[in-house]
């Protein structure tokens, strides 16, 4: 390939995502706001999961939960196996990201919230599958597969698993009425921190 075409292939790229990204806003429905609410009730923690690319994506939810004042974190399905579900109690939230729904740790930790009494949301594609049919609650996140490299190494797919996690942050900040005065002692450091500070 020529560099004009890999040039062209970078920004076909960033374009099919950008639509991919752009379809999850037509997926926000009643079931979405059912897990806000659940979220903004939550008087434990939110433990956040996900195995490969959407154990980057968990974190990064996580974390933005947390900077939006719902207290989040990230917690391995893996290592969950071998005593860290033993963080989980039932007034906990425990949201599952799992793209086809058959990822076997993250189940298994989606089992022992359940039989903790948590409540346990699934981010899916497949709300039909193991993680669909063991939460109680189901966010369908469908995202075309031509974003993805190769139709199957998922970037368009995680970047649309972000976006409704995104949707969420940004619901949840505006319910819990969350002042950039709390969020200035959550986020002192770096240039967001002084960014705040000067605006004092």
């Amino acid at each position: 390939m020529t560099n004009d075409d890999l040039l062209s292939l970078a920004r076909q790229t960033i374009q099919r995502e950008a639509q991919a990204v752009a379809t999850i806003a037509d997926q926000i429905n009643q079931t979405f706001l059912d897990v806000a609410q659940m979220l903004l009730a939550c008087s434990g923690h939110v433990l956040v999961a996900g195995s490969g690319t959407s154990h980057a994506t968990a974190l990064r939810l996580a974390h933005l939960l947390s900077c939006v004042g719902t207290p989040a974190l990230f917690i391995h399905p893996g290592d969950a196996q071998h005593g860290t579900s033993g963080a989980i109690k039932k007034d906990d939230g425990v949201i599952l990201i799992s793209r086809g729904g058959e990822t076997d740790e993250v189940n298994k930790l989606g089992a022992i919230a359940k039989q903790r009494g948590a409540t346990v949301v699934a981010f899916t594609e497949k709300p039909n599958s193991t993680v669909g049919q063991l939460s109680d609650l189901v966010l369908q996140v469908q995202c075309d597969p031509t974003a993805d490299i190769a139709n199957t190494i998922t970037t368009g797919g995680s970047l649309a698993m972000s976006a409704m996690g995104d949707a969420l942050c940004a619901v949840l900040f505006h319910l819990r009425g969350y002042s950039m005065d709390e969020f200035a002692l959550t986020h002192p450091g770096g240039a967001v921190g002084k960014h705040i500070a000067t605006k004092k």
